[in-house]
């Protein structure tokens, strides 16, 4: 399968590595010293799960350059999905798969106009990784999941040949046909989590057991559960059972994206993550107090400060 990676940092380089690893014939697209190490002296993925060294890789700034792929696993930060949007157009055919693998619910909703409802599915990764020097990635523990589904929740050809390939790839995958619930399980943990972390400047394992903060978990998963379930999103009645034995389980040593974000400068996407539940519970007459407070004061750092 022919594959293209927009956006090759944690979560793009990690996945798209593997499956390289896994004889995909796969394009990376990035840009500046990260792109300039790839195409110097490879891509290196360091992980508790087996480190890799991809090299050669393939990788360009250009999506002109590399001609239809089947999937396109779409991983730029949400500020950049239209405008990535537009420039990944050069890449689908007729059966083209665009899978967004980003935080936030709506990357697939603000897909729709730009490549049209046959191109994109949609894509939830579970992973812990980030960029940690030009060309190379470090991944925290050792899960590694995706899972992906037509928005119709049919079985397409398409999605059934992508599954085989993941599991060659050695990572946990899985083709959902309620690929909207999946999402919103995600963003239920990661809204809350994320904000949390970013807000304390602390990896996960300092701040679930807390007492004091545990209610603030609590209470912001709650939140983002009503606003789900007020949404019409079948989500299941164990939820937030659910998403507190995730926390629980999660490497002491993570931090999510955002976080980390925050602690080197970088823009935030909180506007897309507590944000979004604010908007969502003020649309459908549900008080969300704690993502309105992690959004307030997160709101300052939302452009960057480096």
């Amino acid at each position: 399968m022919r594959i293209a990676v927009i956006g090759a940092g944690g979560v793009g380089g990690a996945f798209g590595a593997a499956l390289a690893k896994a004889s995909a014939d796969v394009t990376f697209v990035a840009r500046g010293a990260h792109l300039a190490a790839m195409k110097s002296v490879g891509l290196k993925i360091r992980s508790p799960r087996g480190d890799t060294h991809l090299a050669p890789t393939q990788a360009t700034d250009d999506p002109t350059t590399i001609g239809e792929v089947d999937i396109v696993l779409f991983c730029v930060k949400l500020w950049d999905v239209e405008i990535a949007g537009n420039h990944i157009k050069p890449l689908i055919g007729p059966e083209t798969a665009v899978i967004p693998l980003q935080n936030g619910i709506d990357a697939h909703e603000r897909l729709l106009p730009i490549l049209g409802p046959r191109a994109v599915m949609g894509g939830v990764a579970q992973i812990s990784a980030a960029i940690t020097a030009p060309g190379e990635i470090t991944q925290t523990g050792t899960f590694m999941r995706m899972i992906f589904g037509e928005l119709d929740g049919s079985r397409s050809e398409r999605a059934e040949r992508f599954l085989a390939l993941c599991q060659r790839a050695s990572f946990d995958a899985t083709l959902s046909e309620a690929i909207l619930t999946e999402l919103w399980m995600k963003f239920i943990l990661l809204s809350s989590n994320a904000g949390m972390m970013a807000l304390a400047r602390q990896p996960i394992g300092k701040l679930r057991d807390d007492p004091d903060m545990r209610p603030i978990f609590m209470a912001a998963y709650r939140e983002a559960i009503a606003v789900g379930r007020a949404k019409g999103i079948a989500l299941p009645a164990d939820a937030e059972d659910k998403v507190v034995d995730f926390t629980g389980h999660a490497p002491p040593a993570m931090k999510a994206s955002m976080a980390v974000d925050l602690d080197r400068g970088n823009r935030l996407e909180v506007p897309w993550l507590s944000g979004k539940v604010v908007e969502l519970g003020r649309q459908y007459g549900i008080p969300t107090p704690t993502h309105a407070m992690l959004y307030a004061m997160l709101k300052p750092y939302a452009m960057g400060t480096a």
